[in-house]
């Protein structure tokens, strides 16, 4: 039996165009958030939605290790707001010169301002001490929990939703917060709302905090740091990073009309 070709596979199981090219618009227009916010409210089904999205993610050992704690107490995002309030300050102390000054200047959480919080967690006992995939590198049930909140993040895109990570906290306060447990870590606060507008770069970026690194610069061949430049794919990854990067330009145009 004669094996089937790329292009017949690839026409086999590929979405239609419009439907890949809305996956890639969701992947180069998601923006952490953390000013745009409106009171609007999140309707349920929406909300279901991407919570749904973010409970199909992967998981190693199909261990589904992640818990939802939906934020909708104004009590609540205080208390939470607080915590990051604590880490925030101690957070600008570890920069120095331009970039603390830098630092400080940043809005880096939408915490009382988002509607709703979603903190994603990571129960690290879900399935037993041994669990397929977790048997040697043992980071990977977290690992998991990350893909939950990548997916979360992409179908809140696609809804119209912002979303924020908020990662500066003591994990102790942020559990005593939320009640979380000791056994259970908490992987990502989540800010979640509709906004005013997404950045057409993100917001570290056009700060000039940091550059986006070049693709081709990342990428090696068959062993750690070996580049080999005359590659065609290295080709293609800068074809294709200058087109993410038109297609923000063109963001830009379209925001501003």
């Amino acid at each position: 039996m004669k094996s089937m070709s790329a292009q017949a596979i690839q026409s086999t199981h590929a979405f239609a165009d419009e439907a890949r090219d809305a996956v890639y618009h969701a992947i180069f227009s998601r923006r952490d958030v953390r000013g745009q916010f409106l009171p609007t409210p999140v309707p349920d089904a929406v909300l279901s939605r991407i919570l749904t999205a973010a409970h199909y993610a992967p998981s190693v050992g199909f261990m589904q290790p992640w818990n939802f704690l939906v934020v909708q107490s104004d009590a609540v995002k205080r208390r939470v707001h607080a915590a990051f309030a604590t880490a925030h300050a101690e957070a600008g102390e570890m920069f120095e010169g331009e970039k603390r000054s830098t630092y400080r200047s940043l809005k880096l959480e939408g915490i009382l301002e988002s509607p709703v919080g979603i903190c994603i967690t990571c129960d690290r006992e879900r399935t037993g001490p041994v669990v397929v995939g977790r048997t040697h590198m043992k980071t990977m049930d977290l690992y998991s929990s990350v893909c939950a909140v990548q997916n979360l993040w992409l179908a809140a895109r696609a809804e119209g939703l912002g979303v924020g990570w908020v990662s500066i906290f003591h994990q102790s306060e942020l559990q005593e917060a939320l009640g979380i447990p000791k056994g259970i870590t908490p992987i990502a606060y989540l800010c979640v709302g509709y906004v005013s507008h997404f950045h057409a770069k993100p917001e570290l970026e056009s700060a000039g905090w940091l550059p986006r690194l070049p693709m081709e610069d990342l990428v090696y061949f068959d062993q750690w740091g070996q580049r080999d430049d005359d590659q065609a794919l290295i080709g293609h990854l800068k074809r294709d990073q200058a087109i993410a990067q038109e297609a923000g330009a063109a963001h830009r145009v379209a925001a501003a009309q």
